[in-house]
């Protein structure tokens, strides 16, 4: 009995220090915020963005760490082996937090189990762009190319199990048609051979395309959003073009490693809504395509287990493996 009441006794004075340590963070001391992307990427520069301001607002230092490299399963390994103390979170994105789960056979960690949404960010839809020189001007068009032309076309990419590969996946299955697919190591590599039309079309992230686009260098004939982009106004969206429920979306948000004290994941989360409140952010949001997200940890758990269903099932559909 007295052992019984020492444990207890010692269980509830560590939650108490526990407490403690929440009530006081962030304290001071500088915060780490893991990336799984290159620098001067799309998410890098968001989350640089985002780090200033949690910076400023906790009145400690947020250092940003970029950990490319196998899908984001690098940065995510790391995320989840630091202490659940609130000094070190991540960016879990689209891929980290629900693809992975059904295209890597050992990605290193579990969404579910080793990590805790802390706050959805941003979505950001894809356009579909082909080559100048295709003699393709709608989604209609497309279709009717790749099947009088059976195995002709051919579709860049920014690599296996990204959005820009996976929107090409679903087109392939929900319009019945054929086209070689030729992974990159990055979108802007795939850019470069379908606006020279080595490659005919590609699927992309709006801010990673638009230049592209704008500058007439590429052809937009649809966008992967819900409804029209303000910036893309003229531009159908796929279900417009003959594809119901056609909608693919990267997102991304913090995520912390799992034991992480609750108020900790709470003032996280109110900061970032604060964040993505502004008008500032707001207005750079609209102008590069993207979709302000925000909102509760439990509202964000609740899009990462909808968006795995839905890829898991196109995966495993079109039998997408990789190593």
């Amino acid at each position: 009995m007295l052992k019984t009441r020492a444990v207890m006794a010692g269980l509830l004075a560590a939650c108490a220090a526990g407490s403690a340590q929440a009530a006081d963070w962030p304290a001071g001391k500088p915060i780490t915020l893991i990336v799984p992307a290159a620098a001067g990427s799309t998410p890098d520069q968001s989350s640089r963005k985002l780090a200033q301001y949690l910076g400023d607002r906790l009145g400690s230092s947020v250092v940003v760490d970029n950990r490319p490299g196998a899908a984001g399963s690098i940065a995510m390994q790391t995320l989840v082996r630091s202490r659940p103390d609130g000094y070190t979170i991540g960016f879990g994105n689209i891929v980290t937090m629900a693809i992975n789960r059904s295209l890597l056979a050992r990605p290193g960690y579990d969404p579910d189990k080793d990590l805790v949404p802390v706050c959805a960010t941003t979505t950001i839809p894809n356009i579909l762009a082909v080559s100048p020189g295709l003699p393709v001007h709608t989604v209609r068009e497309l279709i009717d190319y790749a099947r009088k032309n059976p195995g002709r076309l051919t579709m860049g990419s920014g690599g296996n199990g990204t959005t820009s590969h996976l929107s090409g996946e679903m087109l392939r299955d929900q319009a019945h048609i054929e086209f070689r697919h030729i992974p990159y190591r990055g979108a802007p590599q795939a850019q470069i051979d379908v606006i020279s039309g080595q490659v005919d079309f590609m699927f992309d992230n709006v801010p990673s395309i638009l230049a592209a686009v704008q500058g007439n260098k590429l052809r937009a004939i649809a966008v992967t959003s819900k409804a029209r982009l303000p910036v893309l106004a003229n531009v159908p969206t796929m279900e417009e073009a003959g594809l119901p429920g056609f909608e693919v979306n990267a997102w991304g948000g913090i995520v912390a490693p799992a034991g992480t004290p609750r108020p900790v994941v709470e003032r996280l989360n109110r900061e970032i809504n604060a964040y993505l409140q502004l008008p500032a952010t707001r207005k750079e949001a609209e102008q590069n395509g993207s979709v302000v997200v925000g909102g509760s940890p439990e509202a964000f758990a609740q899009m990462i287990g909808k968006e795995s269903r839905k890829w898991g099932d196109l995966i495993r559909k079109a039998d997408i493996k990789l190593d």
